[in-house]
């Protein structure tokens, strides 16, 4: 294998320079160094390269045969680095910006906060809207560039995504609500317990069928609306609500009082449309929610 010459590419500015202006002041006041600075650089890039460049006239630096030869290669160099140099402009421009992300109250104001923090460190030039009203966006109609969304239908057309893992919710009642008033394993178990009613949204709506259903509405001693309200009631040992394994599993102040219902059909996923997806400020956030979020559902062993 034959020997290559190894140079500082940044010394082809200097030679590109003293051959345009043909000195080394001139160079020099073009690149805003030092004469000196200029003459070193020459020196030490004919020193690598093993062949003399210019010869020094009186009346300035003139090309040789072998500079005259390199100067065209040295320009294709300068041509391609500046290529890279807007290449890399333009991704960044494309990085920079706005990426609207919808989800559940819940969500947003627990799993969502220490990982949207993560991702500021490391890409404060992504400014994150995080859009936590209930209410579906429609990603196809351009509401909201990634939805964490729980659902158990399909997609409409151009809606694409990676699931994380069933949404589970179930009854969780705080370790001082506990120690207080026992833990209850079955229905019949919680005619005798404080219930917290409400949740707002499809969340409410289910979760009154529910109650309904086992005739458990005269045991809800309080409602919210919200589903944070359902978990802050919760946590302070009020008394016992629904609230999603993916959220109540990490809180080490909660017990689970009964295993979730069988036969959940409704999925975790992170959603996007075709529309945006290869944008790169959107590929990175979904990447980075991904990955973090299953990092968790492993954690939780989740499926």
């Amino acid at each position: 294998m034959q020997n290559v010459a190894m140079y500082d590419w940044n010394d082809l500015r200097y030679f590109l320079a003293v051959a345009e202006c043909g000195s080394t002041l001139g160079a020099g006041r073009a690149l805003r160094v030092s004469q000196t600075t200029v003459a070193r650089r020459i020196g030490a890039l004919e020193e690598a390269l093993k062949l003399p460049l210019f010869e020094r006239r009186e009346a300035g630096y003139c090309l040789t045969p072998a500079g005259t030869e390199l100067l065209a290669h040295a320009r294709a160099v300068e041509t391609t680095a500046a290529a890279l140099g807007e290449t890399a402009s333009g991704y960044a421009r494309n990085l920079s910006g706005t990426v609207r992300l919808t989800t559940e109250e819940i969500f947003a104001n627990t799993l969502l906060g220490p990982i949207l923090r993560d991702l500021h460190d490391i890409h404060p030039e992504i400014m994150i809207e995080l859009d936590a009203y209930g209410d579906v966006r429609d990603l196809g109609n351009g509401e909201a560039d990634i939805a964490l969304r729980s659902t158990a239908s399909p997609q409409p057309p151009g809606v694409v995504g990676r699931r994380l893992c069933s949404d589970d919710w179930t009854l969780y009642c705080s370790a001082d609500y506990a120690e207080r008033h026992g833990v209850p394993r079955n229905v019949e178990e919680l005619r005798t317990h404080a219930l917290i009613g409400g949740g707002g949204g499809s969340l409410g709506r289910a979760y009154e069928s529910w109650l309904h259903e086992r005739g458990l509405e005269e045991r809800v001693a309080i409602h919210h609306g919200s589903s944070t309200g359902l978990l802050s009631a919760v946590r302070s040992g009020f008394g016992i609500a629904v609230l999603p394994r993916l959220v109540a599993d990490a809180e080490p102040d909660l017990i689970r009082c009964l295993p979730p219902p069988r036969g959940n059909d409704r999925m975790m996923w992170l959603l996007t449309h075709d529309r945006v997806r290869h944008e790169p400020r959107v590929r990175i956030v979904i990447d980075f929610l991904y990955q973090r979020l299953k990092q968790r559902v492993a954690d939780l062993h989740l499926v």
